[in-house]
């Protein structure tokens, strides 16, 4: 009997020091997983947002295309803006160039002249009927003038599509995605009992 009451005091001595000891190691952790979250909620400060910074991006592309990419800081984009603005000019001017070769000689023809470059050979020789006839001269005007019109518009496009990045890559150089405000789902190993645990994180911090 005596054996059997000493057998059961050493037992729950024995129980009484496991689980002191598995109560501080959890508390231990508790501290570091507190100690962590203290580290993480330090907010850094941020530069103050400059409400007229799209503004002004948008204004300097107006004034001279480029410009605001060049204030935004994205310097890799102004040779595309002015490759692409260079391509729409090179054929404004380009078919606006054959558009007036063949008004002129169509002028020429309905004044009475037979010596326009459509009646010359490429050796410079006169020929009795022209390359290119009367009705042929008038079709291509057609084609070059609405081709000259196309580039036109095009140019005015690239034009404002310079602008309008500008504006947008300011607004979005101030666009808040630190992790001070954020929504992601997340997966950790819970130090305490080594489970799993999946969330949604939402983190809105001032």
């Amino acid at each position: 009997m005596l054996n059997k009451l000493v057998l059961s005091v050493i037992f729950v001595l024995i129980s009484c020091f496991s689980l002191l000891a598995q109560n501080k190691e959890k508390e231990e952790k508790i501290e570091e997983l507190s100690e962590g979250v203290i580290v993480d909620s330090i907010v850094k400060v941020k530069e103050p947002i400059n409400p007229l910074s799209p503004a002004k991006a948008a204004f300097y592309s107006a004034i001279l295309p480029g410009l605001g990419q060049a204030y935004n800081k994205k310097y890799w984009k102004i040779p595309l803006v002015y490759v692409a603005l260079g391509t729409g000019i090179y054929f404004y001017v380009s078919n606006d160039k054959e558009y007036n070769r063949y008004r002129d000689a169509y002028k020429s023809r309905l004044a009475g002249f037979t010596n326009d470059e459509f009646y010359l050979d490429s050796n410079g020789e006169q020929l009795s009927t022209p390359r290119v006839t009367d009705d042929g001269l008038q079709r291509a005007q057609k084609l070059f003038r609405r081709n000259k019109e196309i580039s036109l518009l095009v140019t005015i496009g690239i034009y404002a599509l310079n602008i309008i990045d500008a504006n947008v890559d300011a607004h979005l150089l101030q666009y808040n995605i630190d992790e001070n405000l954020s929504l992601a789902p997340h997966y950790k190993i819970n130090k305490i009992d080594a489970k799993g645990n999946v969330g949604l994180t939402l983190n809105f911090k001032f």
